[in-house]
């Protein structure tokens, strides 16, 4: 990121205007189904015109993942998991994702791959670092096995929240753990 970019993030004037237009999008999402939902809406929601919504994101699907990604990003430290490659930061993880998408699934059941994207890309992020501080054997690349990790938790917590009369979220995060052993076990 360049410091231009990296002051503008710094910048309260571009947080109170992104902030803005996130939460005029999640209202709108109360209303509506996120495909029924236009950029003049929400620029017109957030009293915002359009031209300051294009300066900040290039299209609605990318205001939503960053939207996702921020609330998913708190989530996560507000239960301050972390990912250290241990198997309790694993099944943590998978309970963040599990109880997030089912807080989230109603208001964006036509929103799939934004909230996939964003989601994926934090918990990747997440397992980069972990991996960083703890590398895994010689030979495993960290950026595979952070998106493989990531990936399999987020898959599986998809289908488990679509399952009907499904398992407890707690039970969830305990099969994707188990079924992650192995991948934990291989890191050396």
């Amino acid at each position: 990121m360049s410091s231009v970019a990296q002051s503008a993030e710094l910048d309260p004037r571009v947080r109170r205007t992104r902030d803005l237009l996130q939460r005029a999008l999640s209202a709108l999402l109360e209303e509506k189904d996120f495909d029924q939902i236009s950029i003049g809406e929400i620029a017109e929601r957030a009293t915002l015109s359009r031209a300051t919504f294009y300066d900040h994101y290039c299209d609605k699907h990318a205001l939503l993942e960053c939207m996702v990604a921020g609330r998913f990003r708190d989530l996560v430290a507000q239960r301050g998991i972390t990912f250290t490659g241990c198997e309790g930061a694993t099944k943590a993880l998978a309970l963040g994702v599990c109880d997030y998408l089912v807080e989230m699934a109603p208001a964006l059941r036509n929103s799939e791959k934004p909230l996939e994207t964003a989601i994926v890309a934090v918990l990747r992020g997440m397992m980069l670092q972990g991996l960083q501080q703890h590398p895994p054997v010689p030979g495993l690349p960290v950026e595979i096995v952070a998106s493989t990790m990531a990936w399999a938790i987020y898959g599986a917590a998809r289908e488990w929240v679509r399952t009907p009369n499904r398992m407890s979220t707690d039970q969830a995060a305990g099969v994707i753990n188990r079924l992650l052993a192995p991948v934990m076990a291989s890191l050396g």
